[in-house]
């Protein structure tokens, strides 16, 4: 028996799409479930191992006050770790974080402070929400930043978990496919197959309008894939091969998921699964793929599983039944 969820962390299920991709030319197509984490997405790990080598440090321990800046799911990951280990969480947020990922924040108690108005140089929320982190931890004592753009940790929990699981589990794998925020998830995975000097190619997908992978800046209505500006862990190339992918793609793919596999999944996990059905005619015969799918999908029931919602910003186009 298991004493603390805590150690629930990591060693999520590994699942064929036996419905979504063809079997054919013995293409062989998995799903790493990070949504089975116990607080729901793939940045549990990092909050966790963060949190736990800042205590090993020393710099925190119960009565401390953890701030990070987060869209979504690394605050709400914080929160519960948080309050697990008797410490304050303050997350700052923008306009884009949506209000359910606000109420679950909340419901684990922690605080939020917003950022209302963004960089006037860059025009981007995330350089006004890392000001404002600086701002608290000066005025705020025994507080401590993570720092999940730079923290070296935010890549050795994928490297010596997810990667690791995953190669444990299928032995070869020819493609590792997730997408990109802090570049955290996707880094680890290069760096596992850096070490053990495997084959496997690292396929790296962001958002349309997102400048992590060289694109233009452009709007992107999601929270929790893409950037406005390169993160330090995205400065130095990790990746075999990178695609973006449009939002419009995201809410189909994810669409496909949920009525073939049953698989309710986020904005990123749709965005994997539409830059899959691209790489698809490249790939060799025999092809060993796995998808990084990210995060839950109820935490978007108002936004890409919502048809009005949809129709509104993305036209009735989307909302065809996908082929």
């Amino acid at each position: 028996m298991t004493q603390d969820w805590l150690a629930c962390i990591g060693n999520t299920p590994l699942v064929r799409l036996s419905r979504l991709f063809p079997r054919d030319r013995g293409i062989a197509v998995y799903a790493k479930l990070e949504m089975l984490n116990p607080i729901g997405s793939t940045k549990d790990r990092p909050a966790a191992r963060m949190i736990a080598a800042a205590i090993e440090q020393g710099l925190i321990g119960p009565g401390s006050v953890v701030i990070e800046s987060s869209s979504g799911n690394m605050a709400i990951s914080l929160a519960a770790i948080c309050s697990r280990l008797e410490m304050r969480f303050i997350s700052v947020v923008d306009p884009k974080t949506t209000l359910q990922n606000i109420r679950i924040m909340q419901a684990y108690g922690a605080e939020i402070e917003r950022v209302e108005e963004p960089d006037p140089e860059s025009g981007e929320f995330l350089p006004a929400r890392l000001k404002r982190v600086q701002e608290l931890l000066a005025r705020i004592p025994n507080s401590y930043w993570p720092n999940q753009y730079a923290n070296p940790h935010n890549v050795l929990a994928h490297r010596d978990g997810t990667m690791r699981e995953i190669v444990s589990e299928l032995g070869r794998v020819d493609y590792v496919m997730g997408g990109v925020s802090t570049c955290g998830t996707m880094r680890g995975c290069a760096a596992y197959v850096e070490t053990h000097r495997l084959a496997t190619r690292i396929v790296a997908v962001d958002a349309v309008g997102s400048v992590i992978l060289g694109g233009s800046k452009g709007k992107r209505l999601f929270p929790g894939l893409g950037a406005g500006i390169v993160p330090p862990l995205g400065e130095v190339a990790f990746m075999d091969e990178a695609i973006q992918v449009p939002e419009a793609e995201m809410i189909t793919g994810c669409r496909q998921l949920v009525r073939r596999e049953s698989i309710l999944a986020g904005p990123s996990s749709g965005a994997v699964v539409a830059a899959m059905g691209r790489l698809w005619p490249t790939l060799p015969d025999g092809a060993v793929c796995v998808l990084i799918l990210h995060d839950r999908g109820e935490r978007y029931l108002d936004t890409l599983y919502d048809d009005a919602w949809v129709s509104r910003h993305f036209g009735d186009t989307v909302l065809a039944e996908p082929e």
